[in-house]
């Protein structure tokens, strides 16, 4: 049998995720004891969900226990939204993250009381749902929560070890009734299916969290391999090229649409989505547009590149106007920005509007005006990009669309004060 482990030094401030059942309760307990051996700040903090009738009554006992040790304890009342697909498990564990994520101070990790049990269910939960490595990779012990870090120090040990430490501490905990239920897809392996597996193999849920370690390490070596490759096509931010990816097996390919979509931010590509992405971006020639989309993100193909948006990109008004001297930066309608650095003002105040077409400006060296629209095509801005672009006018005449072109008075003024112009678009 595993033994409990000593106690740990520490180095860091925690918040425990405190819910009162039995392993978190021995989670609280063997931290608080590391903290005092180390001098280390700990708090608590604890979720109602407000789905169980006794939830108040919990509340009550964690601060109890709490007080007991002088920790600590935040308290967050949440709604579990059950309307996004989730299931009621997944929806609870999605508000509880963001109740730990509200609640982290600066500096702070986040220690949860998962452990080689939890590990072995949700193994057989990823590998029942058809995962690949990735997800067979379960949990880690090191992670982040946003840009926190997530610690789960208990994550090899065996439940019955953490059962043995809670009585011989004399601990006392919550006994959720509803874990009894083997209506829950997790209830059910706990209750049913990894009891019958040790009968037969008395390891099981140790050899199921050990093929979870071996899927971790492979993941990170191939998470490794992948970011070499990103930063190989990806051309600019947010922009890979598609002639690149093209030179890549499809299961590469398809790794690495995911791990620069996460990268980014984005939420993770559904399968059905990222199949969609490598049937239309990849073969698609110089001249089609394709686009998928998912969530809150797309990715636009243009000119043989793959773009990462917002999936709703705004768009100047066409009858926007605004007067501008120079003097502070312009806030743009779609969010954006427009900025003259380097100079005090303008000489007089200019007008500042979206296009509508048919503009034509004087470029530097050149006697004869031009069609605003060449000029954005000569600069391979997106057409995306020229639906947000704002024009700078004094009186009838167009200075400048943003910083993409200039127009010959301008540019010569800008010189002589050693200054420019700078947009940031809205919507990144």
């Amino acid at each position: 049998m595993t033994a409990f482990p000593a106690l740990v030094p520490l180095d860091a401030p925690l918040l425990v995720g405190y819910s009162g059942g039995v392993d978190s309760t021995v989670l609280l307990h063997w931290l608080w004891r590391c903290a005092q051996a180390s001098g280390t700040a700990l708090r608590a903090v604890h979720v109602h969900h407000g789905l169980h009738t006794d939830a108040d009554d919990w509340v009550l006992h964690c601060q109890q226990q709490c007080a007991a040790l002088g920790i600590e304890l935040a308290v967050h009342h949440v709604r579990v939204d059950n309307s996004a697909g989730l299931g009621l498990e997944g929806a609870a564990r999605q508000a509880r993250r963001a109740a730990f994520a509200a609640e982290l101070h600066d500096g702070e990790t986040l220690a949860l009381a998962q452990h080689q049990d939890d590990q072995a269910e949700t193994f057989l939960l990823r590998a029942l749902r058809g995962s690949g490595v990735d997800g067979l990779a379960a949990m880690s012990a090191h992670s982040c929560l946003g840009e926190q870090p997530l610690w789960r120090p208990l994550l090899a040990v065996p439940r019955s070890a953490l059962l043995d430490y809670a009585r011989q501490h004399a601990l006392r905990w919550i006994e959720d009734s509803s874990n009894a239920d083997d209506h829950a897809d997790r209830n059910f392996l706990r209750l049913q299916v990894l009891p019958l597996l040790r009968q037969r193999w008395p390891h099981a849920a140790a050899a199921l969290a050990g093929s979870a370690l071996h899927c971790r390490q492979t993941r990170e070596l191939l998470d490794e391999e992948d970011a070499e490759l990103i930063a190989h096509l990806e051309v600019a931010p947010r922009v890979l090229s598609l002639q690149l990816l093209r030179q890549v097996s499809p299961g590469r390919a398809a790794r690495v649409l995911r791990a620069w979509v996460i990268g980014h931010g984005a939420a993770p590509l559904p399968a059905t989505v990222l199949q969609q992405a490598l049937d239309e971006l990849l073969p698609a020639g110089n001249d089609r547009q394709a686009r998928v989309r998912w969530h809150d993100h797309a990715i636009q193909q243009w000119r043989d590149h793959a773009y990462l948006l917002p999936a709703q990109l705004p768009a100047l008004p066409h009858d926007w106007q605004a007067g501008w001297d120079g003097r502070a930066p312009l806030a743009l309608p779609d969010g954006g920005q427009l900025r003259l650095q380097g100079a005090v003002a303008f000489e007089r105040p200019l007008q500042v509007r979206a296009r509508v077409g048919g503009e034509r400006i004087l470029l530097p060296g050149r006697q004869h005006s031009h069609a605003l629209k060449d000029c954005l095509q000569r600069e391979h801005l997106a057409p995306w990009r020229r639906a947000q672009l704002p024009l700078v006018f004094d009186g009838p005449q167009l200075l400048a669309a943003a910083d993409v072109v200039i127009a010959a008075p301008l540019q010569a003024w800008l010189q002589a004060h050693d200054a420019q112009l700078q947009w940031r678009p809205g919507g990144w």
